[in-house]
C-alpha cells in the first residue's frame, strides 16, 4: 500500500506482525476503563456543584482551579499521543541529542510566567483574542480569532486521525472504531463537564501516560540486562550525544537550534496559544497561575527523559532480539508500538496499558482543542454580535459549540484519512501559525507606539512568510527522492505546538541530500528556528508600518495591555529614548487612582469600545503633574 510522508497507512494483514493476537481481554478491559472514567468525570461535574449553568463556569471552572491541576493539566496538552511516538522514535534513530530542547523548558515557562499571564489575569479576559482588541481594535480580534480557529480545526482531525491509523496499522485496531471512540468520548466529557472536567480528566489521563511509558522502560530493560546495560550499549553506539555548539542554523539539531530555537516555541505554545491560557485564567489567583507555570517545569523534565530512556531501551532491544524483515515496521512513527507489543506480549494487561496511554495522549489534546474553540467562538464572534443574550442561554451556546466541533472533528478526521500526502501538507499549517500569532501578542505588549494597521499587515506578512517557507519546505522535499523530507529541514514546521515537532523527528531521513543553494537553502532552515522567524517578521513588519501610518500614542493605548516589565526592560537607556519608546504611556501601578478602562471593567463592560477613547487627562503625561512616570 502507499502511504503518504510521515503518515503510515494500514499493512496488509500478511504482512503484519506476530504480536497482533496478543492484546488479550484484560487489555481491551484495561483501555475500556481509560474511557468510562474520563467520561465519568465529565458526568460528575455536569450533575454536581454549579453544574455548568454559567459560562464562567463551563469555560473558565468558575476561576476556581489550583496550580497543581493547572499544571498537569498544561502537560497532558503538551504531552500528545504523537509525542509518545515520536520522541523516542528520534532517540533510536539520532540519539539523544533531542534531550537538549528541554534547557529551552526553563525559559519558555519562566517568561509566561511573568510577561504573559500577569497581562492576561489582569485584564479578566476569557479568550486570548480579546487583548487584541483591548490593545488594537475588533478587527485585530477578529484576524487573530479566525487564525487560531483554522489552525485548530485543521489539526484536531490530524492529531485524532494519525495515531489511530499507527495503532492500527500495529495492533489490529479497527481504524474507524478508534477515530469514533476517541472523538465520541472527548465530546462527552468536554460538553457535559465544561473546562473543569477538561482540567481533571487531563489530570487522569497524564498519570495514565505515565504509568505506560514507567512499564514499557522497566519491562525492557530488564529483558536487556538493566538501565547500566542500556546506557553503556547506546554509548558505545553514538547514541549518546554530545553538545553541538555548531550555530548554523540550517543543521536539524544542535544545542542553539534545541535550546533557543525552542524557546520561541515554547513561548507560542505556552504564552499565547487559547488552550494553554485558558488554564492559566482558570486559576483561583495570579499567584496560582504563575506556581503552575513553575510546577510544569519539573514535569515536563520527567516525561522527556521518559521518552529518552525509551527510546534508548528501544535501540537495545532491536539489536538484541530483531525483528524478521518482513515484520520490520514500514514507518518509523510505528516503531514504539512495535518494540511495545513485542516486549510486553507476556504480560496480560501492559500492552492495554499502553495503548491507554497512548488514548490518554490523543484523549487530552483534542479536549483541549474543542473547549477552546468553543471559547473563542463564543467570546470573539458571538458575544460582540449579541450583547444581549442572556447567561443561560450564552452557557447552552457554549455546550452546542463544543459538541459541534466534536463532530466537526469526526469529519476532519474522514478528510484527513482522503488527502493522502497533503496531509503532511495539514499538519505544517497548524505550525504555521504559531509563530505569527506569538509575533502578534509581542507587538502589542512591547511596543506601545504600534498601531491597529501595523498589527493586521504584520500578522498578514508574517503568515505569508511562514506558509512560504513551510510549503516551500514541503515542495522541496517532495520532489527529492522518494519525497523524503532534507535533513535540516523539515515538511512540518511546528510553531504553535510541540506535538507537531514530535510529529516530524520521526520523518527526517537518515541519508544527506545533495547540498542546498539559494532559495532550496532557505527551505532548510531547522524547523526549530520556524517560530523565531516567523514571529520576528511579524513584529518588525508591524513596526514598521506604524511607524509610516502614524504610532499610537499615550493616551490612544490602555496601559494594562503593555507588558509590566517594559519600564524595568527601558530603566538603563537614557531618558529621551525611555520616554520615545513608551511613547507617553502611563503604567497602571505608576497612577494616582483609577484609570477609565479600571471603571469600563468595573460596570460590565469586558473591552473598551474602540482602541483610540478620549484622552482623559489622568493619562496625558503634560497635565498630571502628580503622576510618576517611569523615567
Amino acid at each position: 500500500a502507499s502511504e503518504g510522508p510521515g503518515v503510515s497507512v494500514p499493512t496488509p494483514p500478511s504482512l503484519l506482525p506476530q504480536c497482533q493476537g496478543d492484546f488479550t481481554a484484560i487489555d481491551y478491559s484495561i483501555f475500556a476503563l481509560l474511557l468510562v472514567l474520563s467520561s465519568a468525570i465529565g458526568l460528575f461535574y455536569a450533575l454536581s456543584g454549579g453544574r455548568q449553568r454559567t459560562v464562567q463556569e463551563f469555560l473558565l471552572a468558575n476561576r476556581s482551579m489550583g496550580c497543581l491541576p493547572v499544571a498537569l493539566s498544561l502537560l497532558a496538552t503538551f504531552q500528545s499521543a504523537v509525542a509518545i511516538l515520536g520522541v523516542p522514535a528520534e532517540i533510536y534513530r539520532f540519539g539523544t541529542e533531542y534531550w537538549f530542547l528541554g534547557c529551552s523548558y526553563f525559559l519558555g515557562l519562566l517568561i509566561p510566567a511573568h510577561i504573559f499571564v500577569p497581562v492576561f489575569y489582569r485584564l479578566r479576559i476569557t479568550s486570548t483574542y480579546e487583548y487584541l482588541e483591548l490593545r488594537f481594535n475588533k478587527t485585530v480580534r477578529v484576524f487573530g480569532t479566525i487564525t487560531f480557529i483554522f489552525q485548530m480545526v485543521i489539526y484536531m482531525g490530524v492529531v485524532l486521525y494519525a495515531p489511530a491509523l499507527a495503532l492500527n496499522a500495529v495492533t489490529g485496531f479497527d481504524l474507524w472504531s478508534a477515530v469514533l471512540t476517541i472523538g465520541l468520548v472527548c465530546t462527552l466529557y468536554t460538553t457535559l463537564g465544561g473546562l473543569k472536567a477538561v482540567i481533571w480528566t487531563d489530570v487522569f489521563q497524564t498519570l495514565v501516560m505515565l504509568a505506560g511509558q514507567l512499564a514499557v522502560i522497566v519491562v525492557g530493560a530488564r529483558r536487556v540486562g538493566g538501565m547500566a546495560r542500556v546506557w553503556h550499549l547506546a554509548q558505545q553506539q553514538g547514541k549518546i550525544s554530545g553538545i553541538d555548539l555548531d550555530p548554523d542554523p540550517f543543521q536539524r539539531h544542535t544545542f542553539w537550534t534545541l535550546a533557543v530555537g525552542g524557546v520561541f516555541m515554547m513561548l507560542s505554545l505556552y504564552g499565547v496559544n487559547q488552550a494553554q491560557v485558558q488554564r492559566y485564567l482558570s486559576a483561583r489567583s495570579e499567584r496560582e497561575a504563575k506556581l503552575s507555570c513553575y510546577a510544569v517545569f519539573p514535569c515536563q523534565q520527567i516525561v522527556l527523559c521518559l521518552s529518552c530512556l525509551t527510546g534508548l531501551v528501544m535501540f537495545v532491544y532491536d539489536r538484541e532480539h530483531p525483528l524478521a524483515p518482513g515484520q520490520r515496521p514500514s514507518s518509523s512513527d510505528q516503531l514504539v508500538l512495535y518494540f511495545v507489543m513485542d516486549v510486553l506480549r507476556d504480560l496480560p494487561g501492559l500492552p492495554g496499558l499502553f495503548v491507554a496511554c497512548l488514548f490518554s495522549g490523543s484523549l487530552s489534546t483534542i479536549s483541549s482543542a474543542f473547549n477552546s474553540l468553543a471559547t473563542v467562538t463564543m467570546e470573539d464572534l458571538v458575544r460582540p454580535h449579541c450583547p444581549g443574550l442572556s447567561e443561560s442561554r450564552a452557557t447552552l451556546l457554549s455546550k452546542l459549540l463544543a459538541l459541534g466541533y466534536g463532530l466537526l472533528c469526526l469529519g476532519m478526521a474522514y478528510v484527513s484519512s482522503m488527502l493522502g500526502p497533503v496531509l503532511q501538507a495539514a499538519i505544517s499549517i497548524f505550525g504555521m501559525v504559531g509563530g505569527p500569532l506569538l509575533g502578534l501578542f509581542c507587538l502589542g505588549m512591547f511596543f506601545p507606539c504600534a498601531n491597529p494597521t501595523g498589527a493586521v499587515v504584520g500578522l498578514l506578512v508574517g503568515l505569508a512568510m511562514a506558509f512560504w517557507v513551510g510549503i516551500g519546505s514541503l515542495l522541496q522535499s517532495m520532489g527529492g527522492a522518494g519525497g523524503v523530507p532534507p535533513p535540516n529541514g523539515t515538511a512540518i514546521p511546528p510553531m504553535g505546538n510541540l506535538t507537531t515537532i514530535l510529529a516530524t523527528t520521526a520523518l527526517a531521513p537518515t541519508t544527506a541530500p545533495h547540498s542546498p543553494t539559494g532559495l532550496e537553502k532557505f527551505y532548510s532552515l531547522s524547523y526549530m528556528w520556524y517560530s523565531a522567524h516567523n514571529s520576528t517578521t511579524v513584529i518588525v513588519v508591524g513596526l514598521l508600518v506604524s511607524l509610516i501610518t502614524g504610532e499610537c500614542r499615550g493616551a490612544a493605548v490602555d496601559p494594562r495591555t503593555i507588558s509590566p516589565v517594559l519600564p524595568r526592560l527601558l530603566c538603563c537607556l537614557p531618558h529621551k529614548y525611555r520616554r520615545r519608546l513608551c511613547c507617553g504611556v502611563a503604567f497602571p501601578d505608576q497612577v494616582r487612582g483609577p484609570t477609565p478602562w479600571d471603571t469600563h471593567t468595573q460596570s460590565g463592560g469586558s473591552v473598551p469600545p474602540s482602541c483610540v477613547p478620549a484622552a482623559p487627562p489622568l493619562l496625558c503625561p503634560r497635565r498630571t503633574p502628580t503622576m510618576r512616570m517611569p523615567w
